[in-house]
This record gives structure tokens, C-alpha cells and sequence, in this order.
């Protein structure tokens, strides 16, 4: 089996179009098909861009065309935290991801241009339905994706409680929404990568300007240990942290005997591999950039020639 790995999404849905067809994937019967391949998403269909809906539409029809298989980002998750009331709110305004306050300012910000397209729509309900159908991970035969970070510590953890397919269900999105709870940190790190707070002092400004205390780390990488080969950071500000160790639980350990892939880290610049078995796929296509994908062949050792975008 030949699989073509594509990035986060964002609702760029021209750029998927253009990518699809670069690739020699066709519209007929209604989805984009290959005759020899499949297509993967690695999540973050939505936010940011001009037609959310188009692009969670195109990926829809084509795993259930069965041309395609994907798994649920961030985006997604935080989409039916969103819609979800919260069980033991205290009415029927309180929801799973706040809307109200500081952080529902920020919430709807970051949610703005899918909220746009299907707010008081049946399309809505209809799309939170289909996010709860995405597995967290996929485990083939072959190779691996996750959203963020592979993690075989937490995915054991939470394989014993997810619906068919690895999936989430209603009960286990609740408790993916409580901070105290052990499935919160799972998901957020399969999700969201692994995060770990900075060293005294330290912080530093995402990208959408917000101070950060907390910082993910490149679960990838392998020989580094210490917060300033690991933080996923500003250059300036990184290079400021201290030489020192992280804590040996912190970075999870990868058994390299699959390539695995994955997005959500937002690279820029040419597509470049993570090491022999690791492909980040996403380089930015909801802020100005290419979507990306990496075209699978059944080599072991990835190749960096198989890099295929569109702008």
C-alpha cells in the first residue's frame, strides 16, 4: 500500500484541491481517489481559513469513499469541547471549552472562522458528529500517525477506554476537559505535543501573541535532553534557557520500528525530515504557507525527496 501523508489543513481548501490533483488524485463519484494510493490527514481541518466547511467536506468524502483515513487534531477536539455542554455546569450556558471570560474571548478568537461558516446551523451539529468518528491515532501495518506526539505510555493508558476505531467518546471528551483528570494529559499530549513548564524566569509569546510559561518540546528529537535543544520556541528566547536536563519522564522514548507522522507544529521553510523515521507534515498552510505531504513508497528510512506542497 502507497499512502500520501498531508498536513494540517485549516480550511485552506484550494490548497488541498491543488495538492490532491498534484498528486494525481481525481474527483469522481463524488471524492477525490488515486488508483493505486491513499491519502492520510493528520488533523486540524479547521480555523483560519477561507472555507472551513470545504475542506472537513473534502476529507469526509474521502474516507468515507474509503480513498482516505484521518485522525482528529486539536482543532478538532477543541471543536466539540466547544459545542459540548459541560454535565455539571451550573446551566445550560456552560460548556466544555469556555465561552465566556478571558478565555472564551480567546477561545472564539482562535474558533472564529469555522464558528462563521456554521453557528446556528444544522451543519454544526453535523460536523462535531463526524470529529467524534476520528481516531486519536492509527497504528497500520506499515507506518504510524498521530496529530501531534506518539506516545505508546499514554496511548496504552487510553487504548482500554476509547470508543471503536480509538475513538472518543462523549464521556471521554468530559474528562479531556478536566485538567485534574489522567485522560486530560493524555489527550493534550497526543493532541497538543508534550509540554513542560520553563525554568524560573523564562517565558516567552506564541504565535498568536500570548505569554507562554509552559513549552512544548520536540518529542522527536533524538541525543538532546536539556530545555535548550528541546523547547519549540523563538530562537532568541531559547537560546536564553539554560543548558540543563529535562526530567527522564518527560520525553517519551520512540521505538523507530515504523515511521511515524505527524503536524501540528507549524515549521516553515522548505520540508525537511525530523530523522530516519520521523515526517512532520505541517508547515504552516493556515498562516501563508504550502500544504505539505509526504508521499510513502514502504521505505523504512524515510526519504526527503518525498515532499510534495502547494502554495
Amino acid at each position: 500500500m502507497a499512502y500520501d501523508i498531508v498536513g494540517d489543513i485549516h480550511g485552506q481548501a484550494d490548497k488541498l484541491e491543488a495538492l490532491l490533483e498534484t498528486m494525481g488524485y481525481q474527483r469522481k463519484a463524488g471524492a477525490y481517489r488515486h488508483p493505486s494510493r491513499t491519502a492520510i490527514f493528520v488533523g486540524d481541518f479547521i480555523d483560519r481559513g477561507p472555507r472551513q466547511v470545504d475542506s472537513c467536506r473534502l476529507v469526509r468524502e474521502m474516507v468515507d469513499a474509503g480513498s482516505a483515513q484521518a485522525v482528529m487534531g486539536n482543532h478538532e477536539f477543541n471543536a466539540v469541547a466547544w459545542f459540548m455542554q459541560d454535565p455539571e455546569g451550573e446551566s445550560a450556558e456552560h460548556y466544555l471549552r469556555p465561552r465566556h471570560g478571558e478565555k472564551g474571548i480567546k477561545n472564539r478568537h482562535q474558533h472564529q472562522a469555522f464558528l462563521a461558516e456554521v453557528e446556528g446551523t444544522p451543519m454544526h451539529q453535523e460536523l462535531i458528529d463526524w470529529f467524534l468518528t476520528l481516531p486519536l491515532w492509527l497504528e497500520l501495518p506499515e507506518l504510524r500517525v498521530v496529530h501531534a506526539c506518539w506516545h505508546d505510555g499514554l496511548m496504552s493508558s487510553l487504548a482500554p477506554l476509547l470508543g471503536p476505531g480509538r475513538t472518543l467518546t462523549p464521556e471521554l471528551i468530559v474528562r479531556a476537559s478536566r485538567e485534574d483528570d489522567p485522560v486530560f494529559s493524555a489527550v493534550e499530549a497526543l493532541t497538543k505535543g508534550i509540554e513542560v513548564p520553563l525554568p524560573d524566569g523564562h517565558f516567552f509569546h506564541d504565535k498568536d501573541g500570548h505569554e507562554r510559561r509552559n513549552v512544548r518540546i520536540r518529542w522527536w528529537e533524538e541525543g538532546s535532553d536539556t530545555y535548550r535543544d528541546l523547547a519549540i520556541m523563538p530562537e532568541p528566547e531559547r537560546q536564553k534557557l539554560p543548558d540543563l536536563p529535562l526530567s527522564a519522564k518527560a520525553k517519551p522514548v520512540y521505538d523507530k520500528s515504523k515511521p511515524v507522522f505527524y503536524g501540528h507544529y507549524w515549521m516553515q521553510g522548505d520540508p525537511v525530515l525530523q530523522g530516519s523515521h520521523f515526517a512532520c507534515v505541517d508547515y504552516s498552510a493556515g498562516k501563508g504557507g504550502p500544504l505539505v505531504a509526504y508521499r510513502w513508497e514502504g521505505e523504512d528510512q524515510l526519504d526527503p525527496g518525498h515532499f510534495v506542497s502547494a502554495a
